[in-house]
């Protein structure tokens, strides 16, 4: 899943990003802004984390405006600002949580993860998809209760998929899903990826819209290695 994070302190945005990177977030890195409006014009980001304290203005305002503007993108503000009359204007300006540093990562992503799921209309964390379950904090899919061996970009990418089951995903988008804001990714890799993907878990588990880009298959598509897929493409 890919966060946008808008912190100041590179000290901290640096730990941030790399902590989150453990637990297969995709994470981009913007200091103010100015920087963070341009990012969000960009790229479409899963789940943002805010600062309140940014050097051309507080968070608040930038969330505001993306509340007004229609922008419904699930918003974590994360800042030093610890007193109730902050949380409450956080909350009410349009923020979807409000977490105080200093802060633990297991809690971070807890929350994170909330939202995402909020987001998807589900209730419990665990994702299914006809024969297919992963698991996003584990970081396990298991087709018909077998544990299936995914790397790191292929399960993000599944997820990805998972999480917008009924959508259609520019090539650019999933791109970004998996690498972030970075230009030096081989043209190809993610066909490679896709290909992966239909090899492990059946192929019609991707479906190719011609023009468009991609979307999830059917739930019945999924299948193990080895097994036949019946249903039509």
């Amino acid at each position: 899943m890919h966060v946008l994070l808008i912190e100041d302190d590179l000290l901290v945005a640096s730990g941030i990003r790399s902590g989150l990177m453990t637990f297969d977030f995709v994470v981009d890195h913007v200091s103010t802004l100015k920087a963070a409006r341009q990012a969000l014009q960009t790229v479409s980001s899963d789940v943002v984390i805010l600062d309140r304290g940014l050097p051309d203005g507080d968070g608040l305002h930038l969330l505001s405006e993306w509340r007004e503007q229609g922008i419904d993108v699930p918003v974590l503000v994360l800042t030093a600002r610890d007193a109730v009359r902050d949380r409450v204007d956080g909350l009410q300006g349009g923020a979807d949580d409000y977490l105080v540093k200093p802060f633990d990562l297991n809690e971070l992503v807890a929350r994170l993860q909330a939202l995402l799921r909020r987001a998807a209309g589900r209730s419990r964390d665990l994702i299914n998809h006809g024969a297919l379950a992963l698991d996003p904090t584990a970081r396990e899919v298991y087709v018909a209760g077998q544990l299936i061996m995914l790397s790191r970009r292929e399960l993000v990418l599944l997820e990805t998929f998972l999480q917008s089951p009924r959508s259609v995903l520019s090539a650019d988008q999933l791109k970004i899903s998996i690498y972030g804001m970075n230009d030096d990714v081989e043209s190809n890799a993610l066909t490679v990826h896709i290909h992966h993907l239909r090899r492990k878990l059946g192929s019609g588990v991707i479906e190719t819209v011609r023009g468009l880009g991609y979307r999830l298959g059917k739930p019945e598509a999924v299948h193990l290695a080895g097994t036949p897929y019946k249903g039509q493409l």
